[in-house]
């Protein structure tokens, strides 16, 4: 499914950074950063561009392909890590900073992934996590079908359990990212530090 939609020149999230991202990025310890989930890479790209040192993990080899194009036209380098979450591996304490944008997954993945991310921060590292919410599926602007694929802050605080969560909000905002992600959307945003 993901090489299929990520087939052909356009990006499906676009190439200009999650605007969360964005605004958190100067809470980021500087150092090495793990973005999770990554696509097409306009994230990661990004946070090379600011100095980071960044490995991408995604499924997607066509994605991920994709990626290291964006990142040579930008001037800047990624490791890239073709790689399913559910099996993906975070070595203990070994990240200043861990993203997952929009990284949604069946529940046991997801929650096996967040025990990795609490374990494979150092002390002071930050997890910048944005999400779709159940809520979503009554607006149809992007996200998975199911609600189970959906998080919520209270879920979060559990599987994120270790972490001491300094912003944590449910909105609904206007997300404008490529043709897949278009409209208002209801989603959680979180940044949480290792302490």
């Amino acid at each position: 499914m993901w090489d299929e939609r990520y087939q052909g020149e356009d990006f499906a999230y676009g190439t200009a950074p999650n605007d969360f991202l964005r605004s958190q990025v100067e809470h980021l310890p500087a150092g090495r950063i793990l973005c999770l989930a990554e696509g097409e890479g306009r994230n990661a790209v990004f946070l090379a561009e600011q100095g980071f040192t960044v490995t991408a993990v995604d499924l997607s080899p066509v994605g991920l392909a994709k990626a290291e194009r964006l990142a040579t036209q930008r001037g800047v380098r990624i490791e890239t890590v073709v790689a399913d979450l559910a099996d993906f591996h975070i070595d203990p304490e070994s990240w200043d900073g861990i993203v997952s944008i929009f990284a949604h997954t069946p529940p046991p993945v997801r929650q096996h992934v967040h025990r990795e991310v609490v374990g494979g921060l150092r002390t002071g590292g930050v997890f910048l996590l944005e999400a779709y919410r159940p809520e979503q599926l009554q607006y149809k602007t992007g996200g998975p079908p199911v609600v189970e694929m959906m998080m919520d802050l209270s879920g979060l605080r559990a599987e994120l359990a270790g972490l001491e969560f300094e912003y944590a909000e449910e909105i609904v905002r206007d997300i404008q990212e490529g043709t897949l992600h278009h409209g208002q959307g209801a989603v959680v945003q979180l940044r949480a530090r290792k302490p």
